[in-house]
């Protein structure tokens, strides 16, 4: 009954979400974030919850299932052979950058994956209020997938090295990292021969005409599958979710109002959830201390200039001056990445709690920050046209 009742407090917090959102004209996503962090503020909400981390863990991964079902890999294949070089320099130049940090400023490794990491997860929120016609947009989204995938490597390495040290253990892990994306690609091939062959496939798995929801059952059995795939080998549970969103996406596209369907049920309340519950992991009374708000702000300010130095140089003739800034912040709000390499590192012992709450508390001012900044340059942009 306990439970329930929490389960109910967090209901009525997604349900006022949309409420304040509408008012404030504050994307809905910074107003989740906000909720979760005065709830828990306010005596409201216990962030010690064990469903709460729970289903906010499944929402994450949703999450990120939704971020796959965004990939078209036909796009894909065809942006590789026009932007492969300028998607490398994005990225060498973002990683160099931040070795140069760490080298010069004396920091701690840990800031070698952070300063640079990427998510998907609030690009998709982008893309949930903005729509996919925005051509900085697609293109932050598509480059964004490559960017995860080098950020669960990054994640994958991080982990590894912390709890195992440089020792079999860890060249294990590694290579079994490998092994499975290699697996990953050869099975799509495989699939797409076979469903190439016989096509009436998709109509079985999928029906057309389907009144039992054949539909979802099977995205969400490929969801939950390819999830316990990834723990079962220790690998970040996120790989599972995207690839899940990834093969629904494009092996299925006569279903084409499945993806409108599988966002309604994402963003109507799974989605919700975990930015609720990112909301919650703020300490306002320990985080709020002028010191730590300070190291908050240089590690944004590093994550920002990386970026923007790197798009401006790999991107700008491509985009303009506006596109150029608008794709920099969207991949400025490793959000999740984020807190996830800071509970990685402050697990291990590997920073001191002093980093932890600088890293969880600009994980927190970019993801609303920067979606307000976009916002407002959004909002002006189109009032000059």
């Amino acid at each position: 009954m306990q439970n329930l009742a929490f389960l109910s407090q967090l209901a009525f917090l997604i349900v006022l979400a949309p409420i304040f959102a509408r008012i404030t004209k504050i994307p809905i996503t910074v107003v989740e974030i906000a909720l979760g962090t005065v709830a828990v503020w306010v005596g409201y909400l216990d962030n010690d919850n064990d469903i709460f981390k729970t289903i906010s863990k499944i929402g994450f991964f949703y999450l990120m299932f939704l971020a796959g079902l965004e990939i078209d890999l036909r796009k894909f294949i065809h942006f590789k052979d026009k932007m492969f070089k300028n998607t490398l320099l994005y990225f060498g130049i973002s990683y160099a950058i931040a070795f140069g940090l760490f080298v010069v400023f004396g920091l701690n490794p840990v800031y070698i994956v952070a300063i640079p990491i990427l998510s998907l997860g609030m690009i998709v929120a982008l893309i949930n209020d903005y729509g996919k016609d925005q051509h900085w947009l697609e293109l932050a989204l598509t480059i964004g997938a490559i960017g995860e995938l080098i950020s669960i490597t990054a994640l994958v390495i991080f982990d590894a090295l912390l709890a195992e040290g440089l020792g079999v253990d860890f060249y294990k892990s590694i290579a079994t990292l490998i092994l499975i994306l290699i697996v990953i690609y050869y099975f799509f091939r495989f699939v797409g021969v076979v469903l190439w062959w016989f096509p009436e496939l998709r109509k079985i798995i999928m029906p057309e005409n389907d009144n039992m929801g054949q539909d979802i059952r099977v995205s969400m059995a490929l969801f939950f599958v390819l999830i316990a795939a990834m723990q079962y080998h220790g690998i970040d549970m996120v790989l599972g979710a995207f690839v899940a969103g990834v093969f629904v996406g494009n092996f299925f596209k006569h279903k084409t109002e499945l993806p409108e369907t599988l966002n309604a049920v994402g963003f109507g309340f799974l989605v919700p959830l975990f930015f609720v519950y990112v909301g919650t992991t703020l300490d306002m009374d320990v985080v709020f201390k002028l010191e730590i708000i300070k190291h908050a702000l240089l590690i944004i300010s590093a994550m920002i200039s990386v970026r923007m130095i790197s798009s401006f140089v790999a991107y700008y003739k491509y985009f303009g001056f506006k596109d150029t800034v608008l794709f920099s912040l969207s991949h400025s709000m490793p959000l999740t990445f984020l807190v996830a390499i800071a509970t990685i590192a402050i697990n291990t012992r590997a920073i001191s709690m002093y980093d932890y709450y600088a890293f969880v508390l600009a994980a927190m001012i970019e993801g609303i920050g920067i979606m307000i900044i976009i916002k407002l340059i959004m909002h002006f942009s189109r009032n000059k046209r």
